[in-house]
């Protein structure tokens, strides 16, 4: 400023030197019309520049400073500096925000932020997916005309917030059922934070767990009621030797059938809470197949006083990668449903084959009552039964096909069922080139 004022006044100096050499004027006169001259001819300069100044700012491109010079040049310079400083920070700060809204787009939860009316400002694509919201088309919408359960439009019309709530999915069907868990929190001025997330599969979880804790209960309890009974009987009741005999036999099934239980439930237990078996052991598939024709055989004799006409083939030797305990337990599983549910001269038929494409197959096929199509989907369930009576006359637990699905998934393996009403039926299991060593005949 102060190189300023003294540029200023040297020039009205110069501009006072030259107005005494001005022609028709002494030389007073024409030192102060100099001095005039020179402030006007200043002040236009200065006009000038700052006019510069001014289109640049209404211009708006701040590209690249405007050469005013002068004030007004460094007036414009600073200007310029603080405005590239402001846009540097503008991208800066959007960039933070690009960041943000990315890591809430990947947000395994669904995340909607509400206006002080409840419209929706923003919603990231996971709770799209939840409530079937359109990113573009439904911002501003009130999320209680959009979202119509009953329960939701209570808890947020309410102002307790302290818990989720559990609610239908809108895109929910009989099928494909959803359930989602709905969080509000209070920000900011008035605006709410929505939270979903998809519980289905830890509802299915818990009804689950639910139904094989009361199967398990009742399957217990009922052999346990029978002992109960039979124990009673035996301390009150004066028996003759073979009365107590048959009421001992009768305990020892109902022991045998709690043992099975027992043991069934070890071996899923053990199946699910291993790593899958690993491909350097190898077994001999007629190894396996001669232990499936013994079990099946004695199981036969056992159940029904006519034999079964049961046959086993092998086509070709080889050798399967696997758990020994783990794939006998599944072929003999498919093996003893066969018995149980043939009736007494029935034909059951046990084969190995080899495919062309290098899978194996192991299928049992028996002459029983067969199976209606809508039970199909159903059979693998633990504790799954087409008659139950049928089942417990026949020492069945409910849990051998679920035993035969883990064992088939852990090796790699995919089970086949077909089945019509009164023409039997066959289960199969077809197991990969990559688990089959072939040996020479």
């Amino acid at each position: 400023m102060v190189w300023r004022v003294f540029r200023f006044f040297l020039f009205q100096l110069a501009g006072a030197v030259l107005g005494q050499f001005l022609p028709l004027v002494d030389s007073r006169n024409g030192m102060v019309l100099g001095i005039v001259l020179a402030s006007a001819l200043w002040v236009l300069v200065d006009l000038r520049r700052g006019m510069r100044l001014l289109a640049w700012l209404k211009k708006g491109d701040a590209s690249s400073p405007v050469r005013a010079g002068g004030l007004w040049g460094e007036v414009a310079d600073r200007t310029w500096r603080l405005t590239k400083s402001r846009d540097r920070q503008i991208i800066e700060n959007r960039d933070r925000l690009n960041d943000f809204l990315a890591a809430i787009q990947a947000s395994p939860n669904g995340v909607v932020l509400l206006d002080a009316q409840d419209g929706i400002e923003w919603c990231n694509e996971t709770a799209a997916g939840h409530f079937g919201f359109d990113q573009q088309r439904d911002v501003l919408q009130h999320i209680g005309n959009l979202l119509r359960d009953p329960e939701f439009v209570a808890y947020l019309n309410g102002d307790d917030f302290a818990g989720d709530i559990v609610i239908r999915g809108p895109r929910s069907t009989s099928s494909r059922p959803v359930q989602l868990a709905v969080h509000l929190h209070r920000y900011g001025e008035g605006r709410k934070l929505l939270l979903s997330r998809d519980v289905t599969s830890v509802q299915q979880a818990e009804v689950m767990r639910r139904d094989f804790v009361a199967n398990v209960s009742h399957e217990i309890r009922t052999p346990l009621t029978v002992l109960g009974g039979f124990v009673e009987t035996l301390q009150t009741l004066p028996l003759n030797d073979d009365e107590r005999a048959r009421y001992l036999d009768l305990m020892a099934q109902q022991a045998r059938r709690m043992q099975t239980l027992v043991s069934d439930l070890l071996t899923l237990s053990k199946l699910e809470g291993s790593p899958p078996p690993g491909t350097n052991e190898w077994l001999p598939v007629s190894q396996l197949m001669g232990q499936c024709e013994q079990d099946g055989r004695d199981l036969s004799r056992m159940l029904v006083t006519q034999s079964h006409d049961m046959n086993f083939l092998q086509q070709g030797q080889c050798d399967i990668a696997g758990s020994h305990s783990e794939l006998l337990s599944a072929m003999t599983n498919l093996v003893s449903n066969a018995v149980r549910y043939t009736p007494a001269g029935g034909c059951i038929e046990v084969r190995w084959q080899n495919l062309a494409d290098g899978r194996a197959e192991f299928s049992v096929r028996d002459s029983g009552p067969g199976i209606a199509p809508e039970h199909i989907p159903r059979l693998t369930e633990r504790f799954y039964r087409i008659d139950r009576s049928r089942s417990r006359e026949t020492g069945g637990t409910g849990l051998g096909l679920a035993i035969v699905k883990h064992v088939t998934q852990r090796h790699g393996a995919e089970l086949q069922i077909e089945s019509q009403p009164g023409q039997g039926s066959r289960f199969s299991m077809v197991f990969p080139a990559t688990r089959l060593r072939q040996l020479p005949t």
